[in-house]
């Protein structure tokens, strides 16, 4: 009798075991900021790191589109160079999510396809015929495009393909510059994934020209700064008089005279290569800047890049601009208790200490950790370390139950996915937010919702 005793009660402790297992291997994987700030950069769950996932997703998989379709990719990016045209060169899995981009006005002209067969993915056949491609392709063009932009795939990077070289023998048949783009999923861990590579090809063409003291370029966005961001103002007061941004040139010979500017601005981080590019090949300088939400980190900046230039910036109106509308919001919304996910215009660690430092609730943070937001996790985890971060890496956020949430606020599509029932924000119009105007209409856009 008491061996069987001691059998059941064995079983109950592995069948219990078990259960408790499968309840976890069930439940959305997250870390505290405290857990994260005291584990450190070096010792990041694998949750939370891309290269280590087996099945990988992104916030772009939620709205089951890709970002080449939706937003910019490496497709639509490599567009941005006025008067220029692409050669799609891939097989027709890799190049049927393009078909939306070819339906938008603006591209329905502009993009061009060789596919690849089994034998061209087998053998790298198809090498042979993108000069000629290139050479048909702007034969039939109404106007000579000013480059043909090359976008290959992961195919070509398995096969090792020598993309420069192949440019060079496209552009003795074409007469015209021929640069690759690197769709290459594979390299999106490397150090010059897809999105910072693309940034080079499209500064390549600047060729070394008269340098104009009034002059500087706005790099890192493939769309402009909204319209009524104080750095125009800023900059304009400090005695620059052309600010040239990819976005705003209406053709290519202006974009040419991005090379007689005095000093590059780098608003994002994946354009520091295409800066160090300018600085070793046009010997223009660059200052790097970063979007930010909280106000007085965006103060701070200002004065660093004023003193770089030996002036002080009166910024005084837009920062009281700002202020205004984060306390009109939070008096309209005492209680706000934010979502903030990563699928936004900004940096979600960096908004959800903004908004912590502003006094409000964050419970839940979706995004993706690296060595360049890392650097907010001390202090979250010191002013909310119950604060739980998610990664839209991980597989299991299929179980995430938003149900006890405290969240009554969400910012980012991905936010706003997971809690279907809160006012939402997406965040993610194409003219970017920045500076001290960039928080006064986000608070402007929370107050609406």
């Amino acid at each position: 009798m008491v061996g069987i005793s001691n059998i059941g009660a064995e079983a109950q402790k592995v069948n219990s075991v078990k259960a408790e297992k499968d309840r976890i291997e069930k439940e959305a994987f997250f870390c505290t900021t405290k857990e994260l700030s005291r584990l450190g950069l070096e010792q990041i769950p694998t949750q939370f790191q891309s290269h280590k996932h087996l099945i990988y997703s992104s916030p772009a998989t939620l709205a089951f589109n890709s970002p080449g379709a939706e937003g910019f990719g490496v497709k639509r990016a490599g567009l941005a160079v006025p008067d220029s045209i692409m050669l799609i060169v891939a097989p027709g899995c890799c190049g049927r999510n393009t078909s939306l981009i070819s339906s938008m006005k603006e591209y329905n002209d502009r993009f061009y396809y060789l596919m690849m067969d089994e034998t061209d993915i087998v053998t790298g056949r198809h090498l042979k015929k993108i000069p000629k491609a290139v050479e048909e392709i702007c034969s039939v063009c109404p106007k000579k495009p000013s480059v043909v932009m090359i976008c290959i795939t992961c195919v070509d990077a398995l096969l090792g393909t020598d993309m420069e070289r192949v440019c060079r023998k496209a552009e003795e048949k074409a007469g015209l510059p021929v640069r690759p783009c690197y769709m290459y999923a594979l390299t999106r861990e490397g150090r010059k994934p897809p999105m910072v590579h693309v940034r080079q090809s499209l500064y390549s063409l600047l060729e070394p020209g008269h340098k104009k003291g009034n002059v500087v370029n706005l790099l890192g966005y493939f769309s402009p700064l909204v319209d009524d961001c104080e750095l125009y103002t800023l900059l304009q007061e400090a005695g620059v008089k052309t600010i040239h941004e990819i976005s705003r040139c209406e053709d290519f010979e202006e974009y040419k005279k991005m090379s007689e500017a005095n000093f590059n601005l780098v608003l994002h981080p994946e354009a520091r290569f295409a800066a160090e590019d300018f600085h070793d090949r046009l010997k223009i300088p660059y200052i790097e800047l970063r979007r930010l939400y909280q106000v007085d980190k965006i103060a701070s900046q200002y004065r660093a890049f004023g003193a770089a230039l030996g002036i002080t910036f009166d910024d005084e109106e837009p920062r009281k601009a700002a202020e205004a509308a984060v306390a009109k919001f939070k008096e309209l919304h005492p209680d706000a208790s934010f979502a903030v996910g990563e699928w936004m215009n900004g940096d979600p660690f960096e908004l959800a200490l903004a908004l912590v430092r502003y006094g409000f609730h964050v419970p839940e943070i979706y995004g993706t950790l690296s060595g360049e937001n890392f650097v907010y996790m001390k202090q979250l985890a010191a002013l909310s370390p119950e604060t739980k971060v998610f990664s839209n890496l991980e597989p299991t956020m299929l179980y995430y139950d938003g149900t006890d949430s405290e969240v009554n606020l969400t910012i980012g599509k991905d936010a706003g996915y997971y809690h279907k029932n809160c006012p939402n924000v997406l965040w993610n119009g194409e003219r970017q937010p920045y500076g001290y105007a960039g928080v006064r209409r986000l608070f402007e856009a929370l107050a609406e919702v």
